[in-house]
Parts: structure tokens; C-alpha cells; sequence
């Protein structure tokens, strides 16, 4: 039997937490979904929806900023939102967010066949089964499952190794990407770009974007769910330095790409295609070397984001568990490694089923992470205007600043009259969680407050 540790262990520090933050947010979407954000926007369009989507969330950061130093609790939405609502809605905030997180997991398992498979076209052999027309064959499934294992083993290990494998991937990504995007930028052709939005309305491809914004630039909110392993002589400054970092970083990356893949080739022939990064670069360049340099940067890309995914919703269990909004052996720490090793395996279970789904769940996925971000994010600001009895205007501004952008992204989701909007399967997988949190949550209040 596993003894259990009082205390997660403390070794982050303030670049650590930036490579969590920037690392869970950054994936593999410039390579597998670019052309779907060109069909939606176009370059313009495009760039324009993460560049608003990023300011627009700035004052949502904000408040997370303040939040993660007056309460340091590895639940995060769940802590911030039961400090002034009552323990119920607490435990709806935190569910949804560790949907956003978690929901990403199986997303790269199955991200990671299909890279291989691009690479190796063999690997595409093997049909085992289809789900929704959409075929799962045996070897990308392995792939997925061994890549879950790794991720799997590494956090069940510790929060020191598993950060230190975030340090080194992140930065071998934005190295990657440093010399691929100074290269891509000597062959941009400005006539690449016509036409500008893919509609003829350009707030309409602005906005079918901008509803998938949150999704790919969730992660800046990660620091706070491990902000009870930070270094003992970290200055909290460094957390709120880490949330801004990330978050610029972000939107700067996902800018900068657009820009140089449209500009490579006429976007619209790309627009339809699979892995369009790497094949405006093969055509622009006329060889398959840098396509090949793409994928590479592209996996350590998927790795780091599953790592960082998984670790923010590890936390979110745990934080449900100890609090027991479900069952308290979520709560559990490791003795020897010191971390959340029940909700490590219930992440890693969840992400097992989910790869089994196969293709079927990337769009669906896409969707609903994004939903769930977003109240999230919608919960925490309405938290902090209660939370805060004496707030200073500027401060009000900000949040309800927050507060509104989290709104108005929640009704572009939901409201059917909008492009884009949710449709059945992601409700149903929405649905599907919801009915998981129920059959978990204890609705009696602990005892005791930990």
C-alpha cells in the first residue's frame, strides 16, 4: 500500500511556470488545424481572431494574476469561485476546467498517429474500427497509448521531472520555430494573401475564429493549479510574470505562423489541406527537408502540450478530491514523489478512453474546450468582483472588462443563430462529462476546510 505525503512537493519556479503555462497552450494545431482557421477567417481573418482573442483576454489574466497570490490553492477556479459563491458552483467551475484541460489529453494521443502516419504513410494500415466514418487503425492507436503511458509515468514520478521535461521541449520548440518562421518570412509572396477574409463579411471570419480562440489560447490560467509547488523562495511576482509571458507569447506564436504560412503559397490552396504548414513550406521551398523539420518541431510541439495539459488537470482532481466535492482518494499524495498519484491515473484513464474514439473527436474537442474555458474564465472574474469589497475603479474595469469578453465569447458559442456555434456531438460530449461529475460529487461539505 502507497503511504500518502502531506504536502505537493515545491520546486517550480518562475521559468518553469512559464514553460507550463506557454507548453499547455501551444500544441499542434498550427500544423493539423491552420488550414481550418484559414477556411474560417483567412489571413486576416485569422490574425486578426487570435490578436483580438489575446487582448480581449488580457484583463481575464489580470485577474487571474490577482488571484493565484491572495489565494495560492492548486484549485484555482474551484478555490477562487467557492471563496464568495456557494460550494455547488465551485464545484461546476472546477469540473469545466478540468474538462478544458483534460479534453486535450486524448486530442494529442490521437494528434500524435496522425503525424507518424504523415510521415511514414504505412503507419495507416491496420483498420480495426470506425467511429462517426472515421477510421482507427491499430499502430496510431499504439502510438497514442504509448504516448499517454509516458506522460502517465513521468507525472506519477514527480513534478520536478515532469517540469524539467517541460523546460527542455518547450525550448527546443521555440528554437524551432525562431529559425523556420526566419527562413518562411524570406519567401513570403504579399499576393499570397488575396483575398484577405475568407467571407465576404470580414467581422464574420473575424468571429468564426475568434470562436475557437479560447480553446488554443487556454493555458495561462495553468500556473495557479500548481502554485502550491512553487519553489519556497519563489517571489509571487513571478507567477503573475509567468501568466503575462505566456499569454504574449501565445498570441505572438499563433500571429506570426499565420502570417508566414499564407504568405508562402496562395493561401487558398492550402486551405483544404492536411498538415497545410508543412506543405506551404515544401512548396515554397521545393523540398521535403523543411517539411520534415516542421513535424519534428511539431511533436515536441504535441509532447509538451499533452504534459502540460495533463499535469493542470491532475491538480484539478486532486484539488477536487482533497476539498471532497469527490471522493477524497483524489486527494491523495504520494509519499516518496509527492504528487497527486490517484488523480495522476484518473487522467490517465480518462485520456485511454478518449484516444479510442480516434479522429472522430478532434473537431468535437476543439469545441467544447473552448465552451469550458470559457466559463471558467467567466467565473473567475464574477468571483473577483465579489471577492473584492473594496476594489479601486481601475481594478472593477478590468475585471468586468474580463467578465464581458468571457460573456460575449460564451454566447458565440452557444447561440444558434451564430456561424460556428455548438452543434450535437460536442453538446454530447459535453453532456457526457456533466453526467461523469454527477455520478462523482458529493454534495455534503467537509468537515474541515483544507
Amino acid at each position: 500500500m502507497v503511504s500518502t505525503a502531506k504536502t505537493l512537493a515545491r520546486t517550480l519556479k518562475t521559468t518553469e511556470y512559464f514553460t507550463l503555462a506557454f507548453g499547455t497552450m501551444v500544441g499542434v494545431g498550427w500544423l493539423i488545424l491552420i488550414d481550418d482557421w484559414l477556411a474560417r477567417g483567412g489571413p486576416a481573418g485569422a490574425m486578426l481572431g487570435y490578436l483580438l482573442g489575446g487582448i480581449f483576454l488580457f484583463p481575464v489574466a489580470y485577474v487571474y494574476g490577482k488571484f493565484v497570490r491572495a489565494i495560492p490553492n492548486a484549485g484555482a477556479e474551484i478555490a477562487y469561485v467557492t471563496s464568495v459563491f456557494p460550494r455547488s458552483m465551485g464545484f461546476v467551475a472546477g469540473w469545466l476546467m478540468t474538462l478544458a484541460y483534460l479534453i486535450v489529453c486524448p486530442w494529442e494521443a490521437v494528434a500524435i498517429g496522425k503525424l507518424v502516419t504523415y510521415i511514414v504513410p504505412g503507419t495507416s494500415t491496420l483498420e480495426i474500427y470506425r467511429v462517426a466514418g472515421h477510421p482507427v487503425y491499430l499502430p496510431s492507436l499504439m502510438l497514442g497509448f504509448a504516448l499517454t503511458i509516458f506522460i502517465l509515468f513521468i507525472n506519477y514520478r514527480g513534478i520536478r521531472l515532469s517540469s524539467r521535461f517541460q523546460n527542455y521541449i518547450t525550448f527546443a520548440l521555440l528554437l524551432s520555430f525562431g529559425l523556420f518562421t526566419v527562413l518562411g518570412a524570406s519567401k513570403v509572396v504579399p499576393a499570397n494573401y488575396q483575398p484577405v477574409f475568407s467571407n465576404s463579411s470580414a467581422l464574420v471570419s473575424i468571429i468564426l475564429v475568434l470562436q475557437i480562440v479560447p480553446y488554443f489560447l487556454t493555458g495561462f490560467e495553468a500556473v495557479p493549479k500548481c502554485v502550491e509547488e512553487a519553489h519556497a523562495n519563489l517571489d509571487p511576482r513571478g507567477l503573475v510574470k509567468a501568466i503575462f509571458l505566456a499569454l504574449g507569447a501565445g498570441v505572438l506564436f499563433y500571429v506570426l505562423i499565420i502570417f508566414v504560412v499564407s504568405g508562402l503559397v496562395p493561401w487558398k490552396t492550402i486551405a483544404n489541406e492536411r498538415y497545410a504548414t508543412a506543405l506551404a513550406f515544401q512548396r515554397a521551398f521545393h523540398s521535403n527537408w523543411i517539411a520534415r523539420f516542421i513535424l519534428i518541431a511539431a511533436l515536441f510541439s504535441l509532447v509538451k502540450v499533452f504534459n502540460g495539459n495533463f499535469i493542470s488537470a491532475s491538480r484539478l482532481v486532486f484539488a477536487l478530491g482533497r476539498g471532497e466535492w469527490i471522493g477524497n482518494q483524489f486527494g491523495t499524495i504520494h509519499n516518496r514523489f509527492q504528487t497527486p498519484y490517484i488523480a495522476v491515473i484518473f487522467c490517465g484513464v480518462i485520456t485511454f478512453i478518449g484516444t479510442l474514439l480516434g479522429d472522430a473527436i478532434l473537431v468535437p474537442i476543439t469545441e467544447v474546450g473552448s465552451l469550458c474555458s470559457i466559463l471558467g474564465w467567466l467565473m473567475t472574474c464574477l468571483a473577483y468582483l465579489k471577492w473584492r469589497k473594496e476594489i479601486m475603479p481601475k481594478e472593477r474595469l478590468i475585471a468586468i472588462a474580463g467578465a464581458t469578453v468571457a460573456g460575449l465569447l460564451f454566447l458565440l458559442k452557444v447561440f444558434p443563430g451564430v456561424p460556428g456555434s455548438l452543434g450535437r456531438w460536442e453538446y454530447l460530449a459535453l453532456g457526457l462529462w456533466l453526467v461523469l461529475g454527477l455520478s462523482l460529487h458529493r454534495k455534503k461539505a467537509p468537515a474541515t476546510t483544507s
